[in-house]
């Protein structure tokens, strides 16, 4: 009998190959490269000294999330997703997606040992799933569905296989998805204005990153859909559903915190219509029905999605080269 991708154990067989298609996916995660050093942030500070109040508290909360965003989605990817997905074509990307987690961790240290200079405030931003609130929220909606499989050591029975897919669904849609994708938003109206080219650059890399993540995350689910297609059923839509409506609310109540009154061109009522309209598409990428009817409000990002994400799903060589020094041709049209 042929093996499945969720059955238990630790297939070491590369030849022949069952899902090739991970093992591109991994190879095309390679031409991606790229490394901090080539991130310059030194004209970041210039811009920093003269933001608003109102701007300055944005990017203070947008870096206390970066601080341990990509830390909690590499723990789920050791403790859970190595161990659960049995191909070692899909364990190869998994473990270049381990690495690039790396990447964006140092990152965001890198960031903040920039934008904080003042060690006080800075080690606060790396507490700040402790201590504030719209952060706090969001980490315990990634902790609550990391612990809903922490004891699982072999995907055995159907109820087992259908907690680690809500637990892939929700890294891949709400977190990555949705939660990073809140995040790009504000830097990518940050650069609409001319502000923060620095962050901008290496969130384009990141940007490309988690793309990638997301799709591969979703091929998984797609393969598990073809193999064991009874998994899908409509409870375990609704449960993804209802997943993706906290989420939202997760993702709103830090954009309250983040844009206060509101900004030119961002407030928190935008920030909903957006997260409503990517979450929508997350559905829909899942086979499921779209259930806020929302809108893109951001032209910023509708842009940057056009550039980066027709690119990602092409497969064009272009959206694969690796980084090079200075400012890459998305900034351009900003």
């Amino acid at each position: 009998m042929t093996a499945l991708l969720l059955d238990p154990g630790m297939d070491l067989t590369l030849r022949p190959m069952r899902y090739p298609d991970f093992y591109e996916q991994y190879r095309a995660a390679i031409r991606n490269t790229w490394t901090v050093e080539e991130v310059d942030l030194a004209a970041d500070v210039a811009d920093l000294a003269r933001l608003s109040p109102a701007e300055h508290h944005l990017v203070k909360r947008l870096v206390a999330f970066f601080a341990t965003g990509d830390s909690i989605v590499a723990n789920n990817l050791v403790l859970n997703l190595y161990q659960h997905v049995n191909a070692p074509e899909a364990r190869l990307y998994l473990s270049r997606q381990l690495f690039e987690e790396a990447v964006h961790v140092q990152f965001y240290l890198t960031l903040l040992d920039t934008y904080l200079p003042d060690h006080d405030e800075r080690a606060q931003a790396f507490a700040a799933i402790e201590h504030i609130p719209s952060i706090r929220a969001k980490g315990e909606f990634c902790f609550k569905w990391i612990d809903s499989i922490n004891g699982l050591t072999a995907l055995r029975t159907r109820e087992d296989r259908r907690a680690f897919l809500l637990n892939l669904i929700c890294f891949a849609a709400c977190i990555e998805g949705l939660f990073f994708y809140g995040a790009f938003a504000y830097v990518y109206w940050l650069r609409s204005r001319g502000l923060l080219q620095g962050l901008a650059t290496g969130t384009n890399w990141v940007f490309r990153d988690e793309s990638m993540h997301m799709n591969f995350a979703f091929s998984v689910v797609d393969t598990v859909r073809a193999e064991e297609p009874d998994l899908f059923d409509d409870d375990l839509r609704a449960q993804v559903t209802d997943m993706l409506r906290e989420a939202v609310e997760a993702e709103f109540r830090f954009a309250q915190d983040v844009c206060g009154d509101g900004l030119a061109g961002m407030n928190a009522r935008d920030m909903r219509e957006y997260l409503s309209y990517v979450a929508d598409q997350r559905l829909v990428r899942l086979g499921m029905e779209p259930v806020f009817g929302a809108t893109n409000p951001f032209p910023f990002m509708e842009l940057q999605d056009v550039q980066e994400l027709t690119n990602f799903f092409e497969r064009r060589v272009s959206a694969y080269q690796v980084a090079v020094s200075g400012t890459v041709s998305l900034d351009e049209d900003f």
